[in-house]
């Protein structure tokens, strides 16, 4: 039996990438630099699943900045605009990623969305009526060389045509089917480049098929794949699905003349039971996700045997595989010096999970000298997935009732309450949360935490960045305020480092977008709350202005979708858990004084299942249930804020307004404002600030722009409904490209103030 991984993190153990990707995006003329890094990476990465006998390496996998983007650049979707700049290769690429402003003209970015149900994103492709599809890139090819040079032979990996265009962004007068031909033109010419350079495998990844598939698409995707499987020549075509199962079109995909076919046996419910009702052709491998790619616990070896063992009766050529791509989990155990040992030894990263693949091939050949000693190693071991230990929390939960999440009175009439106490002037200008942070706020917060220098010197040091940030607010003219969040480097991590129940990692770091990086929190027990987490900055930020300055929490289940969680609870126990210690911080903002309390639940989709028809309402009561809980308890005067970022959320409008939050900030620069029709669709009543403009882009927007945005979401909601508001927070920008946004982001809703007061 052999075995195969879907992909590997790119980023580097150290983020590496990130650093070389930032050297060169400050200085172009270091691009040979960036290369040699990105080559190192990609041997190392090779070299390490070789030394664990992988047979299947995957190549392609790595990235600059998006598997997605990358496959546009092969296919030659680049849309006119970004051409245009006449730039180099790579300066057209990130100018797609990040947008562009400078001597040869000014763009924005490619829209950019949630990679399925994870935090990772993707940028989406733009596909016009004067976009010719053909295969002009080289990457995988050069790639697949490459490691070719260093003995090692490799499965390409690209995103396979169905999914490429069906996340695409069709914008024109053609439909897809009038790109269709020129599609399967493109992946004929990439199976032919591949069997040309003598490769044996090449993996086409389709997770689109996870979804809903209508006839229509069931039929798009035979049709694409009838054309490109019409040649293979030597080459052997795998396709990939993860993130569920295939329900849809599993007895399509066994009528095509694919060599292999890879289906998700950790999130795929159905997969077992698809292979028992139809079978499994004899000639095709099946590739078994079998080892979880997204989640850190190791893997039970006994119930992953017996599985295997259920499979191999349906199917004669089983290998053993990833569920996804390990993008989603941190390097390796090996950079954690501080995680205790009683729970260390239960992790998986993804150089462990190498090991779990190379151990369930010798424990499935029991004639291997190896096999008996593992076993004896995994028998000694017992498997845990967390452990309950806080009665106090368990029995709290219990007693919840009804009331517990429904605030009171109604919003209508908190609505009134809250103008006549805050008085805010119509169009309030303000931010999500974070501020900028210099290199010199990084090295102090780092220095405290490793105690170099004691916590009044660094509440100090806070406090004097959280006054200039105050000062900087009004003089540029915001209405509500904030205080910067300089004290925290992660909004999820944050919070988790200061509640029971959560381990942190020293470099558990993982891949978010681009340069981009997180390292999510491990949640090992019970969570709850020993102190006030946020009160004494808030407060003191609040001391310096007349105006009011929002208490910054991030929402229960952003802390959950963002974390790696137990599995021997459901996770709406943890969300409630989570939600209960939220609750307190919350409670005790308000009797300090704070009129404004925002609650970001960014990740709120995440774990909503990806077919519409498996949603069961299960997932949302919860998570809405999560959310009320944490601020049903407050005071009709006191505002509630929750913002929300880069996901679809139009077709969960109508559960997003019944969390009952008094005001919801969105992104939406990137997604030319579908949010704001969906909100008018919907009839929603609270307030909005849709974003105004891209915090992931560099570009600055001038007050025309963001006027001219600004006047087209009046022209759906009205005025008394809408905040202004950037897209997200401004941690990841630099200081002077975030004042100088700011600023023109003030003169624009001025224009707009006078000019609507004139109209009326």
């Amino acid at each position: 039996m052999k075995t195969s991984i879907i992909g590997y993190p790119r980023i580097g153990s150290q983020r590496e990438l990130k650093f070389a990707t930032e050297g060169y995006l400050r200085n172009p003329s270091q691009e040979l630099e960036l290369h040699t890094v990105a080559s190192q990476l990609r041997k190392s990465n090779w070299q390490v699943q070789s030394g664990y006998n992988i047979d299947f390496l995957p190549s392609n996998d790595f990235s600059f900045y998006d598997q997605m983007l990358d496959t546009a650049v092969l296919l030659n979707v680049v849309p006119d605009r970004y051409k245009s700049l006449n730039l180099s290769a790579l300066g057209t690429y990130f100018a797609m990623a990040r947008g562009y402003q400078g001597e040869q003209g000014d763009v924005t970015a490619l829209p950019m969305k949630k990679w399925f149900r994870t935090n990772y994103h993707y940028l989406v492709p733009e596909i016009s009526d004067t976009t010719a599809i053909s295969m002009t890139g080289t990457k995988p090819f050069v790639e697949y060389q490459e490691a070719e040079k260093l003995g090692i032979t490799t499965k390409p990996v690209i995103i396979g045509a169905y999914t490429f265009i069906k996340l695409a962004r069709i914008r024109g007068n053609k439909s897809v089917e009038d790109f269709v031909p020129d599609l399967i033109t493109a992946y004929k010419a990439i199976i032919h480049q591949f069997d040309q350079l003598g490769a044996l495998w090449i993996q086409f990844d389709e997770p689109a098929l996870v979804m809903d598939l209508s006839d229509y698409d069931r039929h798009l995707m035979s049709m694409i794949y009838r054309g490109i499987l019409a040649f293979k020549g030597n080459c052997r075509v795998l396709l990939q699905t993860y993130f569920g199962d295939i329900r849809d079109c599993y007895k399509d995909l066994l009528s095509l003349s694919f060599d292999a076919i890879g289906l998700d046996f950790v999130e795929g419910d159905q997969s077992l039971a698809l292979i028992k009702r139809y079978g499994f052709p004899e000639g095709k491998t099946l590739f078994a996700g079998l080892v979880n790619g997204k989640n850190i616990w190791k893997n039970d070896y006994d119930q992953t045997r017996s599985l295997i063992t259920e499979i191999s009766r349906y199917c004669h050529d089983v290998v053993i595989n990833t569920s996804c791509s390990l993008l989603h989990v941190p390097y390796s155990l090996k950079n954690e010096k501080n995680l205790p040992i009683d729970s260390k030894g239960l992790f998986a990263f993804a150089e462990e999970k190498l090991a779990e693949l190379h151990h369930l091939k010798l424990l499935m050949s029991d004639y291997h000298p190896d096999a008996d000693a593992i076993k004896r190693k995994r028998e000694s071991k017992k498997i845990c997935r967390g452990c309950s230990n806080d009665i106090d929390i368990q029995k709290t939960l219990s007693q919840l009732s009804e009331d517990d999440y429904i605030r009171k009175p109604d919003y209508d009439t908190r609505r009134i309450i809250q103008k006549n106490h805050l008085k805010l002037p119509v169009l309030p200008v303000t931010t999500i949360g974070s501020f900028p942070q210099s290199r010199d706020v990084q090295r102090v917060r780092s220095a405290f935490k490793k105690g170099k220098i004691d916590k009044a010197k660094y509440d100090d040091y806070i406090h004097h960045l959280v006054a200039d940030c105050i000062a900087v607010q009004e003089e540029i003219g915001l209405d509500v305020l904030v205080h910067g969040e300089f004290e925290r480097d992660d909004m999820v991590a944050f919070f988790a480092e200061k509640l029971n129940g959560f381990l942190l990692t020293d470099n558990g770091w993982v891949q978010s977008y681009g340069t981009r990086c997180v390292k999510p929190p491990l949640i090992w027990g019970d969570v709850s709350r020993s102190k006030p987490m946020t009160v004494d900055d808030i407060v003191y930020a609040q001391s310096l202005s007349r105006k009011p300055v929002k208490g910054m929490l991030t929402g229960p289940v952003t802390l959950l979708n963002w974390s790696f969680n137990r599995e021997d609870i459901p996770l709406k126990t943890i969300a409630l858990q989570i939600a209960l210690a939220i609750r307190t911080e919350v409670l005790d903002l308000e009797d300090a004084g704070i009129s404004i309390i925002q609650i970001d639940e960014a990740a709120f989709r995440e774990k909503l299942p990806l077919r519409k028809r498996d949603w069961h309402r299960e997932y949302l009561e919860w998570a809405i249930s999560a959310f009320r809980l944490v601020h049903s308890g407050v005071l009709p005067t006191t505002q509630i804020h929750t913002h929300m970022c880069y996901s679809e959320f139009e077709d969960i409008i109508g559960d997003i307004e019944r969390m009952d939050a008094d005001v919801f900030s969105f992104e939406s620069s990137r997604s030319d404002l579908s949010i704001v029709q969906a909100l008018k669709r919907s009839g929603f009543q609270s307030d909005v600030g849709p974003g105004l403009y891209d915090i992931h882009s560099p570009r600055v927007p001038g007050v025309a722009e963001m006027k001219q945005v600004l006047m087209k979401i009046l022209d759906i909601i009205p005025i008394e409904q809408v905040w202004a508001n950037p897209d997200c927070g401004l941690k990841t920008r630099e200081l002077q490209e975030t004042l100088l946004s700011l600023k023109n982001l003030v003169l624009a809703v001025g224009e707009v103030r006078r000019q609507k007061e004139v109209l009326k």
